[in-house]
């Protein structure tokens, strides 16, 4: 498995923006897809976000296209999601997550990723 610890998180007004990062080790950062989840509160997971392991695939959940960019730097071992245009209902602890080794397509279920990090609170003020 690869350890992941996500930072960037925080308190942001409607319409504010912040970066997601998600810092990898003990393994080879581009073997595998990752992703980007969030909870809320008394709601189940959601997907949020996938990419590839070269990163030239993208998958985005319909509330987030056109808000939200998930990139990552695989010289950095460092996977990211830029949130703009943030709303109150993308309030949640975020995760990022990733594919077993040899996994290379994107998903969007959960069950499909086996490293999971700690989380990162976003909380966005109305």
């Amino acid at each position: 498995q690869v350890q992941l610890v996500e930072s960037g998180g925080g308190l942001v007004q409607a319409g504010g923006s912040l970066r997601l990062s998600c810092a990898a080790s003990g393994r080879t950062f581009s073997s595998a897809a990752m992703g980007w989840f969030r909870q809320a509160p008394g709601k189940e997971r959601e997907f949020v976000a996938a990419i590839s392991r070269s990163g030239g695939s993208t998958d985005y959940a319909d509330s987030v296209k056109g808000r939200f960019t998930i990139s990552r730097d695989n010289a950095k071992s460092t996977l990211y999601l830029q949130m703009n245009s943030l709303k109150p209902e993308d309030t949640a602890v975020y995760y990022c997550a990733a594919r077993r080794v040899g996994n290379y397509a994107i998903t969007t279920s959960p069950s499909g990723y086996d490293s999971w990090g700690q989380g990162t609170q976003v909380t966005v003020s109305s």
